[in-house]
């Protein structure tokens, strides 16, 4: 039993890392685990983000979880009545606003668990992602394995030609690299 003084507070998680490194499939292993321990869970995803399903949170390797599409941060901020733990994937699709719905929904009680890209295709800082690794109480960095060399990958290297920031895109459109063949790919492109 809880002693009188013990009071309820939320933090912020963020998984983070290239494409094919496990963000969501980690995401919805600790949303199951709240899940579990009966805890009342709420996800959201950016609307943009139809790759799998227009309402499922869905890995790579096909584990899923109902979500809530969205438009807007501020959309979490109808969040249903006793909602322990709120689930955000892709996070880097939102704008900035999401640093400021994070930090409010935290400041409430809430444990908020974000994944998505901490850089995009150029290797850059992405979206809001910066500034809600600076204000979490815990970030874990996932990686993917280089898949021209075998070591750690931590970018995403776009394989199609296009210049927009925002690429949807799976296996055909994306590799993950390591530094130094990411590095070499991006030469050879200029």
């Amino acid at each position: 039993m809880l002693s009188e003084n013990h009071k309820k507070t939320g933090y912020i998680e963020v998984i983070c890392g290239s494409m094919f490194s496990g963000k969501t499939e980690e995401l919805i292993r600790r949303l199951r685990r709240a899940q579990f321990a009966n805890q009342k869970i709420a996800i959201y995803k950016p609307k943009v983000d139809n790759r799998y399903s227009d309402i499922e949170v869905v890995s790579h390797d096909a584990t899923s979880i109902t979500s809530k599409p969205i438009s807007s941060p501020a959309e979490m901020l109808e969040v249903e009545q006793g909602v322990q733990v709120i689930g955000i994937d892709e996070a880097q699709f939102f704008d900035d606003s999401l640093v400021d719905v994070v930090q409010f929904l935290a400041d409430h009680g809430i444990r908020v668990i974000v994944a998505g890209l901490d850089t995009d295709f150029l290797g850059k800082p992405f979206g809001p992602m910066p500034k809600l690794m600076a204000i979490a109480e815990d970030v874990q960095k996932v990686h993917a394995i280089c898949v021209r060399c075998g070591n750690l990958a931590q970018h995403s290297h776009r394989l199609v030609k296009s210049k927009d920031l925002v690429v949807l895109g799976e296996k055909d459109s994306y590799e993950p690299l390591c530094r130094d063949c990411f590095n070499k790919a991006r030469a050879k492109e200029k």
